[in-house]
């Protein structure tokens, strides 16, 4: 039995999908980059009109957007009015940010299903999408081959009874032991792009302590995903899909622990690999192109972030 939740009667009614126009590979392994004169913009630009042509809606028809991305387009304004400027120039729709890192998209939706589900909004545009290679370090090659570029977004809407399409338990913890084991540390209020030079360069790029993060998602990772099952009253045998974030070639690994399935979770590392606020909506988009999630499915959204954030959703889309 749930623990005091309350289904939010939410839908999504139509999502998008793009990757940076540049492929590369690393092995067996496949990556997208931004192609030349290609932006974060121009690629959350196409993911949100595919999103809207699939709802059946346009810009007009939003009541916000939001931008749920990792990384600042710049540092004022916030992502969202960029995003407006592109989107929706010219009228007063709202635009905001969130940001959990990898798993924004995940927070964006459980935040905005409340709003949508009490009527504060009746659609919503969620955006989420980073460009990683720009900070990326060659020579920390565990990062430099794991990330590619690319956006993805949904509309999220309201649902009729007749539907059944819910927000139906969610669940974030922040474990900010691990505050420092995914990082940029320059660029910001503590360490100013100003202050940049040779000598500390390495604090302009991303940092990865893979080996810390993987222990510390051992190592709470298992109660997590335990107390979102017992709390949001789940059996994995209801679960049509999982969709989690693509984090690293460890996927395989760490899902099977955790009580999932290989049969049931998606892993999409080899194919696309860590898109950042992106993973999580992206195979999720495909998984609904492809037929892998139907209306009425039952599907859990989950994910680690930097921070250490953690993140679980379960839905019926």
């Amino acid at each position: 039995m749930r623990k005091g939740i309350r289904e939010r009667k939410v839908k999504v009614a139509g999502m998008g999908r793009v990757l940076g126009g540049r492929k590369i590979c690393f092995g067996s392994q496949t990556r997208y980059r931004l192609s030349d004169g290609e932006t974060l913009l121009d690629l959350a630009e196409r993911a949100a009109e595919k999103a809207l042509y699939q709802a059946g809606m346009g810009i007009g028809d939003m009541d916000c957007i939001v931008c749920a991305m990792a990384t600042p387009l710049q540092a004022i304004p916030c992502n969202g009015v960029l995003v407006h400027e592109r989107l929706a120039k010219g009228l007063s729709i709202p635009a905001i940010d969130i940001n959990t890192t990898c798993t924004s998209f995940i927070s964006a939706v459980d935040i905005f299903s409340c709003l949508v589900d009490i009527g504060k909004y009746d659609r919503v545009l969620i955006l989420s999408g980073d460009t990683a290679s720009a900070a990326l370090n060659p020579d920390q090659k565990e990062s430099f081959e794991l990330f590619s570029d690319g956006a993805a977004a949904c509309v999220l809407e309201k649902s009729s009874e007749e539907e059944g399409s819910a927000v139906i338990y969610t669940r974030q913890e922040t474990w900010s032991e691990g505050a420092h084991d995914t990082e940029i540390r320059g660029g910001g209020g503590l360490m100013p792009v100003f202050s940049f030079c040779q000598e500390n360069r390495d604090n302009y790029y991303f940092d990865m302590k893979g080996p810390k993060v993987l222990k510390l998602c051992a190592r709470g990772l298992p109660g997590f995903v335990r107390r979102c099952m017992e709390d949001g009253g789940i059996s994995l045998k209801d679960v049509s899909v999982v969709v989690p974030h693509q984090a690293s070639r460890a996927l395989g690994v760490i899902m099977p622990r955790l009580g999932f399935p290989k049969e049931l979770y998606l892993d999409r590392v080899s194919e696309y690999g860590n898109l950042v606020s992106a993973s999580v909506p992206f195979v999720m988009c495909e998984a609904v192109e492809q037929g892998r999630i139907k209306r009425g499915d039952l599907v859990i959204l989950m994910g680690t972030a930097a921070g250490l954030t953690v993140n679980f959703m379960l839905l019926r889309y």
